[in-house]
């Protein structure tokens, strides 16, 4: 189950998942019982969070979000809100574009322990940033995803041993962070002085639309109607899905101050972060 603009955290959680149903369906074919496998749950349209999600004891749920700021993404906490995790385990895991996760994990983790969820283990993991095709450029990697492969093992052998304990209720996983949550994290000049981007929007070079529609149907705000390709008319999150899904290139960025923390992010956390796993 995932939120993924620019399909990065949709790679990260796919591997993880795929690996571990594997990991299961054999150790239930030596036990003589079988593991199901529902369809994966893509959260990023509009319309997907408008629904109410039920689990149950019997689940286990890879759940994956972006991180924005340091912190989970705040236009996701009242459809998390309404999870219904009943008894189920989780495994929250954040992606990250190589500046630092911060405390978007903890957060998260609280999140799904909050809904009734019982968090076995977690993982932060590095997606190129959605600002930049330089930071974590091609991540997550081949790299990344033998360490997702290698922490779906693990998590296998956890729920193992779960399952031959009989033990219902777990602690939860300790994970990097803070609490009391820190502040989202703000970018800034040189001088200190705070870099506001909030109110940032993509534009769009006319001459480069085709009209396909490809903006329309990733805007995860639902902010670019049909009717009007590659126009942001509504709340725009920057996840860059629009910009960087499209196959003209007719979106683009060209704020000062978007740029400038576009590329103090490049030079500042150029140097290779890897993912960070907790079980």
């Amino acid at each position: 189950m995932y939120f993924s603009g620019t399909k990065t955290t949709k790679k990260v959680v796919e591997c993880i998942a795929d690996r571990l149903y594997k990991e299961m369906c054999d150790a239930g074919e030596e036990a003589g019982g079988g593991v199901l496998c529902a369809a994966g749950i893509d959260f990023t349209p509009p319309e997907a969070r408008t629904r109410v999600y039920r689990f149950g004891p019997d689940d286990v749920v890879v759940f994956g979000v972006p991180v924005i700021a340091g912190r989970v993404p705040n236009v996701l906490l009242g459809f998390l809100d309404t999870l219904q995790g009943g008894g189920a385990m989780a495994v929250p895991v954040v992606v990250y574009g190589n500046r630092d996760f911060d405390d978007a994990l903890i957060e998260l983790r609280d999140i799904l322990e909050s809904k009734g969820f019982h968090t076995i283990a977690a993982g932060a993991f590095i997606g190129e940033h959605s600002f930049s095709r330089k930071l974590a450029a091609g991540r997550p990697d081949a790299d990344d995803l033998i360490v997702a492969e290698n922490f779906a093992k693990a998590i296998a052998g956890k729920l193992r041993k779960i399952a031959e304990s009989a033990c219902a209720c777990e602690e939860p996983v300790e994970v990097d962070g803070q609490e009391p949550l820190r502040p989202y994290y703000k970018p800034r000049d040189r001088q200190g002085n705070h870099i506001n981007i909030l109110k940032v929007k993509p534009k769009l070079d006319a001459a480069k639309c085709d009209g396909c529609g490809i903006c329309v149907d990733v805007c995860p705000m639902g902010s670019i109607k049909a009717e009007a390709p590659g126009i942001v008319d509504g709340i725009c999150i920057k996840c860059c899905g629009c910009e960087k899904l499209c196959p003209q290139g007719a979106l683009y960025f060209d704020d000062p101050g978007y740029l400038y923390h576009k590329e103090e992010l490049e030079l500042g956390f150029a140097d290779r972060k890897e993912p960070k796993i907790f079980i």
